[in-house]
Order: C-alpha cells, then sequence, then structure tokens
C-alpha cells in the first residue's frame, strides 16, 4: 500500500472515530439538547452569570427553526469546502502540468523546431 494511500485512510478513520466516539461514549445525554452550537452553550453560560446581560445587537436573521439553521450552517460549510477543494485541485492541476512541461522533449523535433508555438497555435 502507498505511503499516501495510508495517510488518507488514517485521516479517513480519525474522522470517522471524532464523528461517531461523541454519540458511541453518551457524551451530552445529560444536555436538553446534547449538540447545541457554541453560541447556545455561551448565551446558557452568559444567562447564569449575569441574567439582567443585554446583547450589544440582535441577528440580522432568526431562522424559524433550528432545523433552518442547520441546513443553512451545512450550505455555508459545503460552500467552503467547494472553494478549498477547487483551489487545492487548482494548484494540484498547475503543477502537474509544470512537471509535463519539464518533463516534454526540448531537443528541437517539435513541430516548431524547437522554438516555442504562437499563441494561436498552442492546443
Amino acid at each position: 500500500m502507498k505511503r499516501n494511500t495510508k495517510i488518507n485512510a488514517l485521516l479517513l478513520l480519525a474522522v470517522a472515530a471524532l464523528a461517531v466516539l461523541p454519540l458511541a461514549l453518551g457524551l451530552g445525554d445529560h444536555k436538553e439538547e446534547p449538540f447545541a452550537g457554541a453560541d447556545a452553550e455561551a448565551e446558557t453560560a452568559i444567562t447564569e452569570i449575569d441574567p439582567d446581560y443585554e446583547p450589544w445587537f440582535s441577528p440580522l436573521y432568526e431562522p424559524p427553526s433550528g432545523e433552518v439553521e442547520s441546513a443553512l450552517f451545512a450550505v455555508q460549510a459545503a460552500i467552503g469546502a467547494g472553494v478549498l477543494a477547487y483551489y487545492f485541485g487548482l494548484r494540484r492541476g498547475r503543477r502537474q502540468g509544470e512537471e509535463r512541461a519539464l518533463a516534454a522533449p526540448r531537443d528541437g523535433d517539435g513541430p516548431h523546431g524547437g522554438a516555442a508555438a504562437p499563441a494561436g497555435d498552442r492546443d
């Protein structure tokens, strides 16, 4: 097995463990909403410390339910993952293109006698 394949398999196993272990170990069973976001946890902690606390501002948009809020967060995460995947794919493609260009024959046997092809004649 290749080294990269082993690393990818270990990373996949680690991600799966991070997703499954909290559920399997029952972490958060004592809470009403066991896997609420950090915002909800912070709001609860602030209210316990200072019940008279007034927030500085209110959200511009308040989703009608927790499911809609979760869906919007998932869409945001998917868009971010897509942008990152595009960027890394583009970098890898450019690197592979440069490697192919360096590996190409440079002895003048090409269609233009070793000279660079004019912009209109490139494939």
